[in-house]
């Protein structure tokens, strides 16, 4: 679980981290820091797309081209429009600005993203080493000014967690380097045990990096047409493949194409290459596809790892030969599944849990719920159950299918099973008007909740009009910081002058006491108080509820938290 502290102004962040260091309750604390995206932008004047040859896809795109595979981009947004990615584009998130925006903000993330995944064998534009995989885009990185992209250490962790929680089995990350940090490090290991791998960038400052080994994560530097180390990638004993990162076709925001060089498009390569893996086995657990790499990669310069390619430059005939090899020829019996509820026909809402038989002749593997064709969740022991969230899919008829893998691959789906969608329209999203500094007075019109606080540490109230902004009225949600009065979008009462239906409430579930830990499914507003006074955050999936995370907002008072309805 990942809990962030924002700390007051003056405060020094590395006297807090020296003393919670020594708190026998905290098993690791880190600052939370930018990291920069791990590319350099070139000229687009050479139409060789050079490294899916070099690394031999024609040859493996004779087996796979990574459908039925989730690739998540973390990284300044996708461009969902672009004719080479819309085809691959699932829905996703956005940690920076906690909404489902994922529009590229500088332009990166759609580089990466194509590098990976951009759809082949459609007649247009470039192709990407794994043209059928899927792209689940999820920004956690932020233009800084002078034309790069930087991203908090914070934003990564919460996407990593997002994308493994949601069925990604590959996440790339072009941004760091990464590999010594505690969380980024926790964080791969929860991806790993969801069946995932973690590709990341080395980085491009050309050096030694000293960073240590770590076994979490896959790091990727970068090679040339030649197959040798580019001058700009970092490297060490940290480093555990190398791929193509110079000149790099790809796709550009604004429906271009471009030639782009750094480690954060080796490292997407390095990953579209997981991808493909994964595609043409899928009964392989992920530590076998990652021997896989390691093992067929072509070993350059010394003998061995070694700290500039690692186990070598990824091969992607090889390893998908060899992930074919691995199939089991004897078993050609595909399994069989069965939806046993919902019935077809029934109308759902919200969560519908799914129940499904799977059978087979040696085993079953795993099974995977579609719904409209895409997969929504999978479980991989008996007995099988999921909880699909029909909030994601439009009012109106969907079909589910259940699909059961077993070992050698074969895969059995069930009947289809059709239901009707019918859930509440969404609530509309309240947006903050500033009103007031600490101090004044925050004026407006009817009824409406008002926040008061900074840095993302507020303490709510309803009034009437007008309200005084200072701390006799709210409590002190971040004590020694300047803070300000905002009022909601929306009145807490609104006429009604014919009747109509009755609109979706945000309701609260109370999740833990001070001191103790909410726990949640997804991202929420989570808030912390008592007696109506009340700081919230939007965090997603636990908190401690603590004056350490949310401040007091209620001195000398016992206080719990609560979670919203509504997912962010």
């Amino acid at each position: 679980m990942l809990n962030l502290v924002d700390l007051p102004e003056g405060v020094s962040a590395k006297a807090v981290l020296a003393q919670l260091s020594r708190n026998p309750h905290l098993k690791r604390i880190e600052l939370d820091r930018k990291v920069r995206a791990s590319y350099v932008p070139n000229d687009p004047y050479y139409a060789s797309a050079y490294h899916l040859a070099r690394i031999g896809t024609p040859s493996a795109w004779n087996s796979t081209q990574g459908a039925g595979v989730t690739i998540a981009i973390l990284d300044s947004g996708v461009d969902s429009a672009h004719p080479d990615l819309a085809a691959n584009m699932l829905s996703g998130y956005n940690f920076v600005d906690n909404n489902t925006n994922t529009a590229d903000v500088c332009g990166h993330g759609t580089a990466v993203a194509g590098s990976a995944a951009a759809s082949s064998n459609n007649a247009v534009g470039v192709a990407g080493v794994a043209g059928q995989a899927r792209i689940l885009p999820v920004r956690i990185g932020s233009t800084d000014g002078s034309g790069g992209c930087t991203a908090f250490l914070s934003t990564i962790v919460s996407g990593i967690t997002y994308a493994a929680d949601r069925g990604a089995r590959i996440v790339n990350v072009s941004f760091g380097p990464l590999a010594d940090s505690p969380a980024v490090q926790n964080a791969a290991a929860y991806l790993k045990s969801k069946g995932g791998l973690l590709f990341v960038s080395a980085g491009n400052s050309g050096v030694d990096a000293a960073l240590a080994p770590t076994a979490s994560m896959i790091v990727v530097s970068a090679t040339d047409s030649g197959d040798s180390r580019t001058s700009w990638s970092n490297y060490g004993s940290f480093v555990t493949l190398a791929a193509p990162g110079a000149g790099i076709w790809t796709t550009s925001k604004g429906n271009l194409y471009q030639q782009w060089n750094g480690t954060s498009f080796s490292s997407p390569v390095a990953a579209g290459v997981g991808a493909l893996v994964m595609a043409a086995n899928p009964s392989l657990d992920n530590q076998t596809v990652e021997s896989l790499l390691y093992s067929t990669a072509v070993d350059l310069g010394t003998a061995g790892r070694d700290p500039y390619f690692g186990y070598g430059r990824v091969n992607a005939s090889a390893a998908v030969a060899a992930a074919v090899a691995k199939r089991a020829p004897s078993d050609t019996t595909a399994p069989a599944a069965a939806i046993g509820s919902p019935a077809n026909g029934a109308t759902v809402s919200g969560l519908v849990t799914v129940n499904v038989t799977a059978t087979d002749n040696v085993g079953v593997n795993r099974v995977e719920l579609k719904v409209n064709g895409s997969t929504v969740a999978v479980d991989q022991a008996a007995p099988y159950q999921f909880s699909w969230d029909s909030a994601g899919t439009a009012n109106g008829t969907a079909t589910l299918v259940a699909v059961a893998y077993d070992l050698a691959g074969n895969a059995g789906a069930s009947a289809s099973v059709g239901v009707k969608v019918a859930n509440a329209a969404p609530v509309s999203p309240v947006t903050w008007t500033t009103c007031a500094s600490e101090g004044g007075v925050c004026k407006f019109t009817s009824t409406r909740q008002v926040r008061y606080g900074a840095n993302n540490s507020f303490a709510t109230l309803t009034a009437t009009g007008s309200i005084a902004c200072n701390n006799n009225v709210f409590g002190d949600p971040m004590p020694g910081v300047v803070k300000t009065c905002q009022y909601a979008s929306a009145s807490t009462v609104s006429p009604a002058p014919a009747p109509a239906p009755a609109p979706v409430a945000e309701t609260w579930t109370a999740c833990g006491s001070e001191g103790a830990t909410c726990s949640f499914t997804g991202t929420r507003e989570v808030r912390y108080g008592a007696a109506g006074v009340y700081a919230s955050k939007i965090i997603a999936g636990a908190t401690a509820c603590s004056n350490t995370v949310f401040g007091d907002p209620v001195v000398g008072t016992v206080k719990s938290c609560s979670y919203s309805s509504i997912t962010r």
